[in-house]
């Protein structure tokens, strides 16, 4: 029998505190505290799933006890509550580390229910990656990040099934999905991870240097060659040789490459004499390789020969699972990078992302978050900081959902939630202009938001509020 989850409720008033957990009892396991020293006590013996804080007690400040829960307890959402805190300090929750903000009364019970199990249920979400992740470096020796959804685990486990054998492989699928990562990864887990694992873009190339890059050359062997120099098939010896972008090369170089597929041996440039080295190939491409060899810009003696196995590496667009593990890994690393404390995702910014084509893939992707990282100014990454391109998307067709497996119901919320995130977006939170561009009340539009689990406030901006607001 699965577990129930833990709720801490710290309200100094008996009467909210049956209130809430009247509401939420029959479900979780509720545990109450009526001050501060109580909640610390209860969080220093159970570990709380979420919980709900007063922010105004007698002689206390619910600040205090959020502030500790994100420094102490980060696996603890909180719920800031208060009938009589000011927007400011709403705000400032918020800022601590508060995922919410409820004021009292409590009309809408049914809101307590829609929080509690949307903030479990990205809880949930977190720990599955979390278990997936180490699922895959248990099996794999890795520190990349490479996705959970399941298209990608099936790449994954003919990775698993190749690595420690010598054979070649050929990755193909579109630019920007990661190829070369799975390449590294081949080599990281493979019995040749203790030598080097050397790569090179072929496409980036001229035939003449990319022959004098890959064999070497001897010196005098032409103009600029001043001395002898070692090609990356010596380099790579013992380890792993990544060629990329394969299917740009010269049918002439093709041909020298697989006499060295077919034989082991290779001649330096203006050599002659020939050479060995003991190198695994992994090739990729990020083009239709059978229809390069049916146009004859392929040899098809060079494919059958690369091809003995294939990892096809799926475009972002069909691995949508995948996208908010990589955009906070990403944000992680940029925050890192620019020495920013660590951002998290509004859920306008997930669904921009989640609805976005991704025709450049991972590595659009992980520029689009660069570029937000860059120019937020909030703890929160908002619409406002992504590219333009993706910012604006929602308007725009590259935006629009899919709804031809959906019924009716759900296809009506989708869209609904997708039109409200939209006007959210473009006023900043602003609801009474977002309900103006609506035409419909404010006190709809927040009846709509809740309903449909959206947080209106994680598009506000933490300077105050709107006027009217």
């Amino acid at each position: 029998m699965k577990t129930p989850a833990r709720i801490l409720l710290v309200d100094d008033s008996l009467e909210s505190l049956e209130l809430l957990a009247s509401q939420l009892e029959d479900k979780y396991d509720v545990s109450s505290a009526i001050s501060l020293k109580e909640a610390r006590v209860l969080m220093t013996t159970e570990r709380f799933h979420i919980a709900f804080v007063d922010l105004v007690l007698p002689g206390e400040n619910g600040l205090d006890l959020i502030k500790e829960i994100s420094e102490e307890h980060p696996y603890t959402a909180v719920i800031a509550i208060s009938g009589q805190a000011s927007i400011e300090t709403a705000v400032e929750a918020m800022k601590l580390g508060a995922s919410d903000f409820i004021v009292k009364p409590v009309r809408n019970l049914e809101l307590i229910q829609i929080l509690v199990e949307k903030i479990l249920q990205t809880q949930w979400l977190v720990a599955e990656n979390r278990r997936l992740n180490a699922m895959i470096r248990k099996d794999l020796n890795t520190n990349l990040v490479i996705g959970n959804s399941a298209k990608v685990q099936s790449v994954i486990q003919k990775v698993k099934k190749i690595a420690n054998l010598d054979t070649i492989a050929l990755i193909t699928g579109e630019t920007g999905t990661g190829k070369s990562v799975f390449a590294e990864l081949i080599h990281q887990n493979s019995n040749r991870r203790a030598n080097k694992f050397v790569a090179v873009n072929c496409g980036s190339l001229t035939e003449t240097l990319l022959e004098s890059l890959l064999f070497g050359h001897k010196r005098g062997a032409f103009t600029d060659a001043h001395r002898d120099k070692m090609g990356y098939f010596q380099e790579a010896n013992g380890g792993t040789l990544f060629l990329d972008e394969i299917t740009e090369t010269s049918l002439a170089f093709q041909v020298k490459l697989l006499k060295v597929l077919e034989t082991g041996k290779f001649r330096a440039v203006g050599s002659d004499s020939d050479l060995s080295s003991d190198v695994r190939i992994v090739a990729a491409t990020n083009k239709d390789i059978k229809k390069t060899v049916a146009e004859g810009t392929f040899r098809e003696d060079l494919y059958y020969r690369l091809n003995v196995i294939n990892l096809h590496i799926p475009p972002l667009r069909e691995r949508k699972d995948d996208i908010k593990l990589f955009a906070t890994a990403f944000a992680k690393e940029f925050c890192n990078k620019y020495g920013k404390t660590e951002l998290k995702l509004s859920p306008g910014v997930l669904s921009l992302l989640l609805n976005h084509n991704w025709s450049g893939n991972i590595r659009e992707l992980r520029n689009a978050i660069e570029h937000a990282v860059v120019l937020a100014e909030n703890k929160v990454i908002q619409p406002d900081d992504l590219p333009e391109n993706i910012a604006g998307s929602m308007g725009s067709s590259e935006g629009v959902l899919s709804f031809d497996e959906m019924n009716w119901a759900k296809a009506k919320d989708e869209f609904s939630r997708f039109y409200l995130h939209s006007l959210l977006s473009k006023t900043g939170g602003n609801i009474l202009r977002a309900a103006a561009k609506a035409g419909i009340t404010r006190e709809n539009f927040y009846k709509k938001c809740t309903k449909l689990g959206i947080d209106w406030r994680e598009y506000r901006k933490p300077s105050g509020a709107e006027d009217g607001e």
